[in-house]
C-alpha cells in the first residue's frame, strides 16, 4: 500500500473536489429501504460494495464527495437507528438521496478537515437489508465485510469510527469482530448492555416487561458490552465514549457499565459527558463527535 502523509492527501483532495462525485445519473432518485440484496442492483463502484459474510450476502452503500484513494485515515460515520424514516415511503424521507448523503459527506469532510465517508446499515439509505433485524449478528457481519473491501478498493491506510447511538451500538460491535485497522473509536450516546436497556426503557414508558427481548422486541441480539474480550489490543489506539448523563435513549449508567469493561479489559478508553440537547438529551451539542473523531485521527 502506498504511504501517503494526511497533509499531502488533503492537498490533493482539495483540487479533485471540484469535479463531484454526483454525477452518476440517478444522484435524485429515491434510495430504497429494507430490500433483499440483490447482486443487480449493487454495481455502483462508486457506492456500492457487494459482500459475503459468514451468515449471508448484502449491498452495502457508502457516500463519500472526496477522493479516497490511498487515503492514509479516514473517517467512517454510521448513523443512529432510522425507526420513523423506515416506515415512510423512500421518496418521502429527507435527504434520502445519493446526492444528498455525498453533500452530507462532504459537508462532514470539510468540517474535520479530512475525509469522511458515510456507510449506510443494513435497512438504511439503499444498503440491503431489513433495518427491524438490527443489532443482529448479520448487521454487523455485514458492515465489518464492507470495510475490508472498502479498504481494498480504495487502498486506504486506516479508519476512524464514528457512530451516534445505534451507529455508536455498530462501531462498538466492529471493535469486538477484532479489527486492527482502526486507528480510534468514538461512540456517542451509544446503546449498550440492550437486553437490561430495554428493560430500563420498557418501566419508564409504564409498559410490560419483555423478559429476553431488546427494544427491537428480538431475541438475542448482539451485545458489544458482552463481547470486549474480542477487541484487538492496538498500541496508541484509543477508544472514546461520549453521553450526557440524563440521557433518556441511551441510558449513560450502560454507557459508563460499557467504558468500564473497555478499561477493566486493558483498553485505552476515555469516558466524555457532554452537553446535550434537552428533553431526551440524547443528541449531544458542539458536534463533538465528529470533532472528537477529527483529533484523535490525527498522528
Amino acid at each position: 500500500m502506498r504511504s501517503v502523509s494526511v497533509a499531502r492527501w488533503l492537498a490533493c483532495a482539495a483540487l479533485a473536489v471540484s469535479a463531484p462525485l454526483w454525477a452518476r445519473g440517478s444522484e435524485d432518485l429515491p434510495l430504497p429501504w429494507n430490500t433483499p440484496a440483490d447482486p443487480a442492483a449493487c454495481t455502483d463502484q462508486d457506492s456500492a460494495l457487494w459482500v459475503e459474510y459468514a451468515n449471508g450476502q448484502a449491498c452495502i452503500r457508502y457516500f463519500s464527495a472526496v477522493p479516497l484513494a490511498h487515503a492514509p485515515v479516514v473517517i467512517v460515520m454510521f448513523h443512529g437507528d432510522r425507526n420513523i424514516e423506515m416506515h415512510r415511503a423512500p421518496a418521502a424521507i429527507a435527504g434520502n438521496t445519493l446526492r444528498a448523503k455525498d453533500r452530507q459527506a462532504a459537508a462532514l469532510s470539510r468540517r474535520a478537515g479530512m475525509p469522511v465517508v458515510i456507510v449506510a446499515r443494513p435497512g438504511t439509505y439503499g444498503s440491503s437489508g431489513n433495518h427491524g433485524q438490527r443489532r443482529q449478528p448479520a448487521e454487523f457481519q455485514a458492515l465489518d465485510a464492507a470495510l475490508d473491501q472498502l479498504r481494498q478498493r480504495y487502498g486506504i491506510g486506516r479508519f476512524v469510527l464514528l457512530g451516534h447511538s445505534g451507529g455508536a451500538t455498530v462501531v462498538a460491535a466492529l471493535l469486538t469482530l477484532g479489527r486492527n485497522d482502526v486507528q480510534c473509536a468514538v461512540m456517542t450516546s451509544g446503546a449498550f448492555a440492550l437486553l437490561e436497556r430495554a428493560q430500563m426503557i420498557r418501566r419508564s414508558k409504564g409498559l410490560p416487561s419483555r423478559e429476553g427481548r431488546d427494544t427491537n422486541g428480538l431475541l438475542h441480539p448482539y451485545d458489544p458490552l458482552e463481547h470486549v474480550a474480542g477487541i484487538a489490543q492496538v498500541a496508541d489506539r484509543r477508544l472514546f465514549v461520549v453521553g450526557n448523563r440524563d440521557d433518556q435513549v441511551a441510558p449513560f449508567v450502560l454507557q459508563a457499565q460499557f467504558y468500564q469493561a473497555l478499561r477493566d479489559a486493558g483498553l485505552q478508553a476515555q469516558l466524555i459527558e457532554a452537553p446535550a440537547i434537552a428533553p431526551a438529551f440524547h443528541q449531544l451539542r458542539n458536534d463533538i463527535g465528529l470533532k472528537t473523531a477529527a483529533q484523535c485521527a490525527q498522528p
